[in-house]
């Protein structure tokens, strides 16, 4: 074989070689980038409940962010705020008399300010008695979020702090939380709470009068309880109105804040502020599903 018969066949077979060769490295990186593309990356993608219909997100890379952030800090830095979905004011007028459901339907109470003063003179005129407490909420309707006792005894075993802030009656929601069995050292909840005479009969309310319209003020700040909060920096914040945004106002040094809204009521009219202030929007949801995702990775 002559001279340039040998450079032709070497030729053809290094060219072989490199095709053979690219076809690997090709086939190689094909295959590499369907596993790239099929494999779920992002902590919101590793949750199946972020799937369910009821999630909204305006911004899932924000979300993921922020949930990364909760994940590095870990439990030491946690708090929760809580606004727990409760008319505690229907529980008791339901089941303390006929009349008082009728007071209920006239005033429609929760409405606004007045109607919270009105709430409250018409209980104390009711001569509420504090023992009674007890079997009012065991016959009332009242109940708390499927899936709430993963939630605070999840909470409780890594001791994180949960601050639950509510514009409601603040003894029946202790009295409510207590009964079902998750009221832990680690639950702290500021509400109206009763003043009781002597003989534990209803003669007024404690403190200044907490409403939808003033969660930021100073009846949250001033408590001893919230300066103690300082060293907790990460917040998972949970509301059912655009009201409890308000809650972590005021909280020192905030690194991270998760803020999951309850879109309950009037959702094709509201979805969309409610999309713009809360990361995420759980939509006609009755569960804690999702936050009890998103604790599983935090803690």
């Amino acid at each position: 074989m002559d001279r340039t018969a040998v450079v032709k066949v070497g030729a053809a077979a290094s060219a072989s070689v490199c095709a053979l060769f690219g076809g690997v490295v090709l086939a190689q990186y094909i295959v590499a980038k369907k596993k790239r593309a099929g494999k779920k990356t992002r902590i919101i993608e590793m949750m199946p409940q972020f799937e369910k219909t009821t999630v909204h997100m305006r911004d899932p890379e924000r979300v993921e962010q922020i949930i990364c952030g909760l994940i590095k800090g870990g439990a030491s830095k946690l708090q929760v705020e809580h606004q727990v979905l409760l008319i505690t004011h229907w529980s008791l007028f339901c089941c303390n008399s006929a009349t008082w459901c009728s007071v209920f339907l006239q005033w429609h109470l929760l409405a606004c300010v007045f109607r919270y003063f009105k709430s409250h003179t018409l209980l104390v005129e009711q001569r509420l008695e504090k023992d009674k407490l007890p079997e009012v909420v065991r016959e009332s309707d009242a109940a708390l979020r499927e899936g709430f006792e993963q939630f605070f005894d999840h909470l409780q075993q890594h001791n994180v702090p949960v601050f639950i802030f509510s514009a409601g009656l603040g003894d029946v929601l202790e009295e409510i939380i207590r009964q079902a069995g998750v009221y832990h050292s680690n639950v702290k909840v500021v509400s109206n709470f009763m003043d009781f005479d002597d003989n534990g009969v209803l003669k007024g309310f404690k403190g200044e009068l907490i409403h939808v319209y003033n969660k930021h003020d100073g009846a949250l700040r001033n408590t001893e309880y919230f300066k103690q909060l300082r060293e907790y920096c990460n917040i998972i914040l949970m509301g059912d109105s655009l009201g409890d945004l308000s809650m972590a106002d005021g909280v020192p040094n905030v690194e991270n804040i998760l803020k999951i809204g309850f879109l309950n009521d009037k959702v094709e009219e509201r979805l969309d502020k409610y999309m713009d202030s809360y990361d995420i929007v759980l939509m006609k949801d009755e569960t804690l599903e999702v936050p009890n995702a998103i604790l599983q990775k935090v803690l």
